[in-house]
């Protein structure tokens, strides 16, 4: 059985935040883009957060009633950070994804580095091709 990989199929250009960007800026990337979110990394290349479009409804609820409110991307990201290695088994992340909320995982180096993110459609699209690859060297 092959080897089903994160570094295999991960984005090795993923979107990212830093800790300083305005959240009118993040937004903007993040409808760009049209992903849910990425890493935020500093400017060592260490993911040290996480942004969400979660987080960003909410500040901007906040900021239709306090109109002055500027706040940065490091005032309001998670830095409770679910990341996977790039030699993560894909059924692995697969599973872990199955029971946490994010669909989106830094994939980061020994040193926390960012090296890419593994989406949830890029999970399932390994586990298809692996499926059918399967299903047809039995046939």
């Amino acid at each position: 059985m092959k080897s089903l990989r994160v570094e295999d199929f991960m984005t090795k250009r993923a979107i990212t935040f830093s800790v300083d960007m305005t959240i009118a800026e993040a937004v903007e990337r993040i409808l760009d883009i049209n992903q849910s979110g990425g890493p935020v990394i500093d400017e060592q290349g260490k993911v040290v957060g996480f942004l969400s479009e979660q987080d960003c409804i909410t500040q901007m609820i906040e900021s239709t009633y306090y109109r002055e409110q500027v706040a940065r991307v490091g005032d309001i990201m998670s830095q409770d950070i679910v990341s996977v290695k790039p030699q993560t088994s894909v059924l692995d992340v697969a599973q872990q994804m199955a029971l946490k909320r994010p669909r989106i995982y830094p994939v980061i180096d020994d040193e926390g580095h960012l090296v890419g993110t593994i989406h949830r459609h890029q999970i399932l699209k390994a586990i298809d091709t692996h499926l059918n690859e399967e299903y047809n060297m039995a046939i």
